[in-house]
């Protein structure tokens, strides 16, 4: 057996109570007792109990081995039992008074026959001074001793233990290593052991924790441990022999690391932000602040408490808030929230652990910043009892007065926006009242045209409300009412025509100087006195006039109804009334004549053109009549032939078909193929009756066996009227006369043309021609030369030349050069010399330019010339001044120039 050295004291008891219930093996089994062999079993235990912690074993007693018993215990909820008797937490809890004792059940399976036994749990003290105690004895922690036969008997072993666990408080000081206990078995009498631990702590990371001495089984620990990194170890220990071969069964060591207070509480926001409605009653919620103690939260270390510092301001009490001090809700404790007053308030919050305890508890402080929100405890009030307003009459959508309110509510919130109302004074809805989302005012707006003959003034009754209602307990005042007063102000109205459109009816033919009707206007203004005047606005037939001042309406034409202006047997005219109203008003007004029709339009034959062939058969003419006037003035008609000439009705016959057709015919065998005007008498059913010989033209051509035309051609030439042959004759003779004018415009032109060369003599045109000289002498001097032909070349291209028209022999030309020299197109307003001395500047500028006596080509040569002399020996220096001998370093090029230049006076 094994024994453990070097526990500290606390462990002692519990330790004693185990060994007790431990019975020897020394009597056979005929002696045993089923059941369990104490009544009570008791541990002591820290104050937190983990999920699935061992707390002790109560092994049942089973005499013959051959029952089955199965465990129950009395809080299933809290503890359960393995079937080796060993009992454990089902949850973690913090160990109090109602898990202090509970009952655990043993029934066989077979005979449920049934055992308990009673387990009683106490607490372990917390206290510092006593988990630190040191105890001058090291407890020893033994091996148990396996069942063994002795005498073909079978002994029963000791009572398996449950090794209670090792506490050791975090943050120790040492000196370290510190022993915690002494691991041995009994079977070091006869061999040689070694031991070892193994586990998170031991050899698994963080390994190096805990030590122990191979030989003496000492455990230690190797430094101080922090419980808020790992608050228990599990090790298990081991025991071997000199081989490295198992002696012993493992057993499990838990070591518990004993909180101390070494953490502040800490909040999870330094500032907490809460609101709370203004009016309030006490013990209305606001918000919850909640701090973290990193300290066991099971243990007085982490066991927080919160109480309120400050309170900032202090009106209208310094103790509007309280808080719990275990949840941490704030809550209102006194009335008087008023936002109006006071519309935030900020609270220092302090979480003290150790339940508070001020002594020995550690602290934190936050800031909790409650706003006090509107609620509509204020109604709206006008400024005023009394608004004034005045608005045109017939006029809408016009702002008439602007209302005014106060509102000590938060501004731009629904207890803030003001909601007007008219309460009277407007039965015919004539007024609306809209709200400025700025300035809240109400802005009284006509809606419907108001008239100043019929209503001079309103008297409005209006209401301001919020767009939520108010508080309860809260009236509107008198002041959320007012009046406003509306004066409605006359302005000149539109003369009306009444009826408009006015509709009479008139026979047409009516002759001119007939009066139809009086067609007059009325005035709104009753109150204003102005005189009306009548003009024609639209006539299209100019049929009508009106009399200016009394609108009476007379014909100047005759009215027609076949006209083309009239639609539907109605003609339509619009006039115009205007007053002399400041400012002047007009109206119109329409006139609608339906005319009545009268037998004034003969019939006309239709179509006016028919063909026939020149024989009676197979063809026969349809024909109809057109008359413009109506029934009973129109059909049915009769058709005839005149008596003259009387070759009409020698050729042709006509019959009637109905009252509006009628058929005509050849009336002998053979007529030859031409145009024919056959005249035909149409009578219409008029009352009086009207008659009218309306011409038909006819076609008579040769036809085929079908009964259609074969010589058309011959027909439509013969049928081409004398106007449409001098009509094409005139065409022809017009063309002709342009293409003459034409040819004689091209010929005058050439003349033109051929007239201007001949105006100037080539031998005295000195601008395209080389002037030569026999002999050197005066230049333009000797000769009398007329220098204004001689002409800057300005049309070449810019960028081909240098500037004035001027560049050097010694210069590569871009672009090629023409192989005349150009001459401008245009005379130009400068003269030759001003052109040289241009070009002498330029080349004497020129940075690029050889030496002065280079070559330089200008467009004039001579002495003596206006424009001055063109040698570079004559611009700016004098060749005499000039040393030369630095030409001979210029190199062979240079050598002509240096023996010219630089050889002396010779």
């Amino acid at each position: 057996m094994c024994r453990i050295v070097g526990a500290p004291r606390t462990l002692l008891p519990l330790l004693a109570a185990l060994l007790q219930a431990s019975v020897e093996a020394s009597g056979e089994i005929a002696l045993c007792k089923t059941g369990f062999p104490e009544d009570v079993y008791s541990a002591v235990l820290s104050q937190d109990v983990h999920e699935g912690q061992p707390l002790l074993n109560v092994k049942f007693s089973n005499c013959n081995g051959k029952r089955k018993v199965q465990y129950e215990s009395s809080e299933p909820a809290d503890f359960k039992v393995d079937e080796d008797g060993m009992v454990y937490a089902v949850r973690s809890f913090p160990l109090s008074s109602e898990h202090a004792k509970f009952l655990i059940y043993a029934q066989d399976k077979e005979t449920q026959e049934k055992w308990q036994v009673a387990v009683k749990l106490s607490l372990k003290s917390t206290l510092p001074e006593d988990s630190v105690k040191e105890s001058p004895e090291i407890e020893e922690i033994v091996f148990p001793r396996q069942a063994t036969k002795h005498n073909g008997h079978l002994q029963r072993q000791k009572r398996d233990w449950v090794i209670p666990p090792i506490n050791l408080p975090e943050n120790s000081r040492g000196p370290f290593p510190q022993e915690l206990v002494r691991i041995r078995s009994d079977r070091d009498k006869n061999l040689s052991l070694r031991y070892s631990v193994t586990g998170p702590g031991a050899d698994q990371p963080p390994t190096g924790i805990f030590i122990i001495n191979p030989i003496s089984g000492q455990l230690s620990v190797t430094k101080p441990l922090d419980r808020e990194l790992i608050a228990r170890f599990h090790l298990r220990a081991h025991a071997v022999d000199i081989n490295g071969n198992q002696v012993e069964n493992p057993i499990d060591i838990v070591i518990n690391v004993i909180d101390m207070n070494d953490n502040r509480p800490e909040f999870l926001h330094q500032v907490w932000n809460g609101t709370v409605p203004e009016g309030s009653k006490p013990g209305t919620y606001v918000m919850t602040v909640t701090a973290i103690d990193a300290d066991d939260p099971n243990a007085l270390n982490g066991m927080l408490r919160y109480r309120i510092l400050s309170q900032a301001p202090s009106t209208p009490s310094p103790n509007m808030f309280t808080i719990n001090n275990e949840t941490g809700d704030i809550i209102t404790v006194a009335a008087g929230l008023d936002r109006e007053k006071v519309q935030q308030y900020t609270l220092i919050i302090q979480a003290t652990d150790m339940e508070g305890n001020p002594t020995y508890g550690l602290s934190n402080t936050a800031t909790a910043v409650i706003t006090v929100t509107d609620v509509n405890d204020n109604p709206p009030e006008f400024t005023a009892m009394t608004f004034y307003g005045e608005v045109p009459e017939n006029r809408v959508d016009v702002i008439v007065a602007n209302l005014t309110v106060t509102d000590k509510d938060q501004p731009h919130t629904p207890a803030w926006n003001a909601a007007y109302r008219i309460s009277g004074g407007d039965p015919t809805g004539r007024f609306a009242i809209q709200t400025d989302p700025n300035s809240n005012d109400g802005l009284v707006t006509v809606v419907k045209p108001i008239d100043f003959e019929t209503n001079r003034m309103f008297v409005l009754t209006v209401a301001a409300e919020n767009q939520v209602p108010l508080a309860k307990g809260i009236q509107h005042p008198p002041q959320s009412t007012a009046t406003v007063s509306v004066t409605v102000i006359d302005v000149n109205e539109n003369p009306y025509f009444a009826p408009n459109p006015k509709i009479i009816r008139q026979e047409e033919g009516l002759h001119a100087g007939t009066m139809l009707t009086t067609f007059t206007a009325q005035d709104p203004d009753r109150y204003m006195q102005q005189n009306i005047r009548y003009t024609k606005l639209s006539d299209p037939a100019n049929w009508l006039k009106i009399d200016p001042v009394n609108g009476q309406i007379t014909t100047i034409a005759v009215l027609d109804r076949e006209s083309p202006n009239v639609k539907n047997n109605i003609y339509n005219a619009t006039f115009l009334a205007s007053d002399n109203g400041i400012p002047p008003m007009s109206g119109t007004g329409t006139l609608q004549i339906y005319l009545l029709d009268i037998n004034d339009n003969a019939p006309q034959v239709l179509p006016q053109e028919a063909e026939t062939c020149e024989t009676p058969d197979p063809n026969s003419i349809n024909i109809t009549a057109l008359d413009y006037d109506i029934d009973p003035n129109a059909g049915p008609f009769a058709f005839d032939l005149p008596l003259s000439p009387v070759t009409i009705k020698r050729n042709w016959t006509i019959t009637r078909l109905n009252g509006d057709f009628a058929q005509l015919n050849l009336k002998i065998k053979f007529l030859e193929a031409g145009i024919y005007e056959v005249p035909i008498i149409i009578t219409d059913s008029g009352n009086p009756p009207k008659s009218n010989i309306s011409i038909l033209r006819v076609k008579v051509c040769q036809c085929d066996s079908n009964g259609d035309c074969t010589d058309v051609d011959r027909i439509v030439g013969a049928g081409l009227g004398t106007g449409a042959i001098i009509a094409i004759l005139l065409c022809i003779i017009i063309l002709l006369i342009l293409v003459l004018m034409f040819v004689v415009w091209m010929k005058r032109r050439d003349k033109e043309r051929q007239a201007k060369q001949l105006l100037i003599d080539p031998e005295d045109d000195v601008r395209d021609n080389i002037l030569k000289y026999d002999e050197e002498g005066g230049g333009e001097e000797d000769q009398d030369y007329d220098l204004s032909q001689l002409q800057q070349p300005d049309t070449v291209e810019p960028d081909a030349i240098k500037p004035v028209g001027i560049r050097r022999l010694d210069e590569r030309p871009i672009h090629a050069e023409p192989q005349y020299p150009v001459r401008s197109a245009a005379p130009h307003p400068g003269d030759i010399g001003d052109f040289i001395n241009e070009g002498l500047k330029a080349a004497d500028n020129d940075p690029t330019a050889p030496p002065y006596d280079s070559l330089l080509v200008f467009d004039y040569e001579g002495s003596g010339s206006t424009a001055g002399s063109l040698s570079s020996l004559n611009s700016s220096s004098s060749g005499g001044e000039q040393d030369y001998d630095y030409l001979n370093d210029w190199g062979p090029r240079f050598k002509k120039l240096a023996d010219m230049y630089g050889g002396g006076d010779d």
